[in-house]
C-alpha cells in the first residue's frame, strides 16, 4: 500500500515512513517497527493469518 490510509483498509499492510514504518493488521496499527523488520513482521502476520 502506499501509506497508513490506504493500509487500513487492507487486512494486513505495511506503510513505511523515514527509517520505520506502521504495521497495520485489519484497520489497526500493530506496530511501529524499524524499516529493517518490516518485511519479516508482514512475514510473521502473514504466516500466522487465519485461512478464510
Amino acid at each position: 500500500v502506499n501509506g497508513p490510509g490506504e493500509a487500513r483498509e487492507a487486512d494486513i499492510g505495511i506503510a513505511g515512513g523515514l527509517h520505520e514504518g506502521l504495521l497495520i493488521r485489519r484497520g489497526e496499527i500493530v506496530r511501529k517497527l524499524p524499516e529493517d523488520q518490516l518485511l519479516g513482521a508482514l512475514k510473521d502476520e502473514l504466516d500466522h493469518w487465519p485461512a478464510e
